[in-house]
């Protein structure tokens, strides 16, 4: 058995795992540190842009991981899986035997795909997660005549979107498509780009203020625990693969889900997709992008603290109920209180927050110094792109966990934008924005300061008003 030591040991190769080595390089770089990953490709951040204060959005590419020793000049690669942490002794033994010691770890294992029934024992049913898996589509997409995708956030969106030349069945448990990311008026917005592919650009519909309850709220936060590590922008390696036949046809299926998959030998078709509607599909194969589970596969000495949904807990430090064990990413779950415009959500934008999160406080516990909770923290931010619009999502934007009466501003302008505030007591407590908006700034600062905006009535989406002449 070989054996390793190190001040810092973190433990993944995704964006947590990643950020939380190229932080320490920043604040300790005269540190040993180990990065334990299982592949030779890991995630890197690049060209990140700010909005706003917390408003980011970023590029994530494959790089070799030797390439971080570029960036760290103390860092050590371990290319393995974590097989036991004895956090008694501090220390970390690898599949292939290796032992590595260590002061502080950090924990950034990510997940693993929650595949539909059937899956471990069909090859035609592919979760999408990973570099890999996309490879493995796209050998699947260009041979393929029709597939049936089970899912309802970003994956399963940007699939349906990215995709051409191949007939789509796409089945989603909700009333309306991506409802892990936005509300029923939004997801009807995005299907009029699938009707109307024309660069009309006509006036603003007319300004609609609704008052929602408890009852009303479109999506609870407990089904939002779905997302990927792929990082943004994943989905453009798909766009220009297409088949022989180039049919295209997009059917959708709501309020079902997958019962069961049988392969068939003999039929045109290689697989029956049995709904729990009864209806059966034919198809080439299936993708299974229903969301993720934290992957705690590796045991320990003393069994940590787990969140409600099998995540690590962690407190606002990233730091697990075991003393100098850390946890970022979506492995982790959050567990300390929140503030009143953020919650978790399982996506690379929060990953990447946890990881620098995890690297100030495992620097400020060998320096002995003390750390507060980034700022980030204090509006729940996330920059993505659906349908081909930028999306945009700020603090409870569908009105997540907002117990009382609250209001909801619509504006929307087919094929150009839909912007959406959410307002409890006159005070914003969340925006969807969707297409150029250039709002984002403004309901950052609206969001945070917690302006009461009742004397400004319906004016504050008013397109006729440059509604920022308000605020500067």
């Amino acid at each position: 058995m070989s054996e390793i030591g190190a001040k810092y040991l973190v433990v993944g190769g995704g964006i947590a795992g990643v950020t939380c080595v190229e932080s320490l390089a920043i604040l300790h770089p005269e540190e040993s540190l180990v990065i334990v990953t299982a592949s030779s490709l890991v995630k890197n951040v690049t060209n990140v842009s700010f909005y706003a204060k917390t408003i980011v959005k970023f590029d994530v590419h494959d790089t070799e991981a030797a390439s971080l020793q570029k960036i760290h000049p103390n860092l050590k690669i371990v290319y393995d899986s974590l097989k036991h942490i004895d956090t008694t002794n501090k220390t970390a033994v690898t599949e292939s035997g290796t032992l590595i010691k260590y002061d502080v770890v950090c924990i950034c294992t990510g997940g693993i795909p929650r595949l539909i029934a059937d899956a471990r024992k069909c090859k035609r049913i592919l979760g999408i997660r990973d570099t890999e898996s996309v490879e493995e589509f796209k050998e699947k997409l260009s041979n393929g005549r029709r597939m049936v995708i089970v899912g309802n956030g970003g994956i399963a969106s940007e699939i349906v979107h990215a995709t051409r030349g191949i007939q789509k069945i796409w089945v989603v448990r909700d009333d309306y498509i991506s409802a892990t990311f936005v509300d029923p008026g939004a997801a009807e917005f995005f299907q009029n780009t699938f009707k109307h592919n024309s660069n009309d650009k006509n006036r603003s519909s007319i300004l609609k203020r609704h008052v929602f309850t408890e009852e009303d709220t479109l999506v609870s936060i407990n089904k939002n625990l779905k997302s990927a590590a792929l990082g943004p922008d994943w989905y453009r390696k798909l766009e220009n693969i297409r088949n022989e036949t180039g049919e295209q046809e997009l059917q959708i299926i709501y309020k079902v889900e997958v019962e069961s998959v049988i392969e068939r030998n003999n039929s045109e078709y290689p697989l029956d997709v049995k709904l729990t509607d009864g209806k059966l599909i034919q198809c080439d194969f299936v993708i299974s992008a229903t969301g993720v589970e934290p992957a705690v596969n590796f045991s320990w000495d003393i069994e940590p603290v787990y969140g409600k949904d099998g995540g690590l807990a962690v407190n606002e430090q990233q730091e697990t109920s075991i003393k100098d064990v850390f946890a970022a990413g979506d492995v982790a779950c959050a567990s300390w209180d929140f503030s009143p415009q953020w919650f978790q959500l399982r996506l690379w934008t929060q990953a990447r927050q946890m990881g620098s999160m995890a690297a100030k406080a495992m620097h400020a516990r060998i320096t002995n110094e003390e750390v507060l909770q980034d700022f980030c923290f204090e509006l729940f931010t996330h920059c993505t792109t659906l349908f081909g619009y930028r999306v945009v999502l700020l603090g409870k934007y569908n009105g997540q966990g907002l117990d009382q009466d609250y209001e909801i501003l619509l504006r929307t302008t087919p094929n150009l934008e839909y912007i959406k505030f959410v307002l409890k007591n006159g005070k914003l407590q969340g925006a969807i924005l969707i297409g150029e908006t250039d709002l984002e700034e403004m309901c950052e600062n609206l969001i945070l300061d917690q302006i009461d905006l009742t004397p400004f009535g319906d004016d504050i989406l008013n397109p006729d008003i440059d509604i920022d002449d308000y605020f500067d």
